[in-house]
């Protein structure tokens, strides 16, 4: 009898336990590598329920190991201005100092994503990834890599390889430069956004902001009908 009253305390209490929503901070081990990602989860959140899931990739400034800037610049900001524009889960992993999103480093953001998946309950047809800058390029790369896994991608002040827009012909694309880019010259995206055309793809979107210089990810992410294009991609 008392067994069983204390089984029954204990499921209760799993059951009553609070779900967390908002800013979580979580880490990705593995080998020598230690990558800490914050996980967005609406304040809604519910686990009968399947999420959008976003992947964001950082810039070059957010780089380090304090599992914050990461989420000050870009996507994170604009969610803590519009909550109400992103009923989604949002995986902000964060890059090492002085390192790149390229091997090793972008792998483990995949696998950030993929541990939050496990995590949290998310719709595996509406997985997107986008970035900036830094992360423009790793978005490119890393949606090249895994082209049956995100259902839209939307690379921001970045470049990729042209050799790979066979690969991405068939996934919804918004690619966004600011012309007056002076760090990013906004050719790397034309480059990409020409070379998808020429492959085929039917998909792909380019937005090149006049006047704008390198901060093309504010007009960007600020956007309702932006969030609202991406939400609306889903896998076949």
């Amino acid at each position: 009898m008392w067994l069983t009253m204390f089984l029954l305390a204990v499921v209760t209490t799993q059951a009553d336990k609070p779900i967390e929503t908002g800013f979580l901070n979580r880490t990705y081990n593995r080998d020598n590598l230690t990558m800490p990602y914050v996980v967005y989860v609406p304040r809604d959140y519910t686990p009968s329920k399947k999420y959008p899931v976003v992947l964001f990739l950082h810039g070059a400034g957010e780089r380090g190991n304090d599992g914050l800037k990461q989420t000050q610049v870009g996507i994170g900001s604009a969610i803590r201005s519009y909550p109400e524009r992103f009923p989604c889960i949002v995986v902000m992993p964060q890059c090492p100092a002085d390192r790149w999103w390229r091997g090793e480093e972008l792998e483990a953001a995949y696998q950030c994503l993929q541990q939050t998946m496990k995590e949290f309950s998310c719709d595996p047809k509406r997985v997107y990834l986008t970035g900036l800058s830094m992360g423009g390029f790793g978005s490119w790369e890393l949606a090249a890599k895994y082209p049956d896994t995100f259902a839209a991608v939307i690379p921001i002040c970045g470049r990729g390889n042209p050799a790979d827009a066979e690969k991405l012909k068939n996934t919804p694309i918004w690619v966004f430069h600011g012309d007056a880019d002076s760090v990013v010259p906004p050719s790397f995206s034309r480059e990409m956004v020409d070379a998808l055309k020429k492959a085929g793809s039917t998909l792909v979107k380019y937005t090149e902001l006049p006047g704008i210089g390198h901060n093309s990810w504010d007009p960007a992410y600020n956007s309702a009908e932006v969030v609202k294009w991406l939400l609306e991609q889903r896998k076949p």
